[in-house]
């Protein structure tokens, strides 16, 4: 290795920590933890309200900077229209009770995804949650509802092509780069780590392109129970990994050495 690339190599890894800087997570199993107890659906989706709260408080204290949770895919709609109301419902109801909550450990409020479906008053609601919180620092946490990567891809495609429509952007120097800046979470560092409690192993259109580097952690444990300590260990695997972004191992052992 020459040394200007052991010196990029090794201020790389300076950038890198055993505690990820960003996590997204699809919080599954919240239906399967209610039904296994007798108890109506909707029951398993406040109790992962629960969680949400307690991952946000781990989040701050560790020192994470993002969290990306997948609340509402755009296929959700799909499911009976009883239970994507009472969904809606408990989105509106946990933004009443949690928003002041967020602001005052300052918490960044954000919600990604095509919110147009949405009621006015839930849109509203969340603009004013985003605006209240707009300044916090400790953690930004992102919302995805009704969001889908494709769509996300798509939108930014979208917004590109009006560029080059108007003569802002030559279409022969189009990079990945130049699509970037039109993504949902373009103002955020990629996911270092995702999580998917539940038992399924997929991504499920989530942050498509984002997570094209992210280390994987897949847990059959359902999202109610997704405690404090199986947060633990989700970082205790992270933490494991040796992460390689292209180079090889010889690479990131020679530069940790250097």
């Amino acid at each position: 290795m020459d040394k200007k690339s052991k010196t990029d190599t090794a201020a790389f890894l300076a950038s890198k920590s055993d505690i990820p800087q960003h996590v997204a997570v699809i919080m599954d199993g919240n239906g399967r933890w209610a039904k296994s107890r007798g108890l109506l659906r909707i029951a398993g989706h406040r109790k992962g309200v629960e969680r949400v709260r307690d991952l946000v408080t781990r989040c701050v204290e560790k020192g994470i900077k993002h969290l990306t949770l997948f609340a509402f895919s755009s296929e959700n709609w799909r499911r009976p229209a009883q239970e994507v109301q009472l969904l809606m419902d408990l989105f509106l109801s946990a933004l009443d009770n949690e928003i002041k909550k967020l602001h005052k450990n300052n918490v960044r409020f954000r919600v990604i995804g095509d919110i147009s479906r949405f009621g006015d008053n839930l849109i509203s609601r969340i603009r004013q949650a985003e605006t209240m919180t707009l300044d916090n620092k400790a953690l930004t946490l992102t919302i995805a509802a009704n969001y889908g990567g494709r769509w996300d891809i798509a939108q930014a495609c979208a917004q590109l092509a009006r560029r080059v429509q108007n003569g802002e952007t030559d279409p022969a120097t189009i990079t990945e780069a130049s699509l970037e800046p039109f993504l949902s979470l373009a103002d955020a560092p990629e996911p270092d780590l995702f999580i998917r409690t539940g038992g399924e192993q997929r991504i499920s259109n989530f942050l498509l392109w984002q997570l094209a580097y992210t280390e994987m952690y897949f847990t059959p444990v359902l999202w109610p129970d997704f405690d404090r300590a199986q947060f633990e260990q989700a970082l205790a695997s992270y933490a494991g990994r040796q992460r390689r972004f292209g180079l090889t191992g010889d690479q990131i052992e020679a530069a940790r050495r250097a």
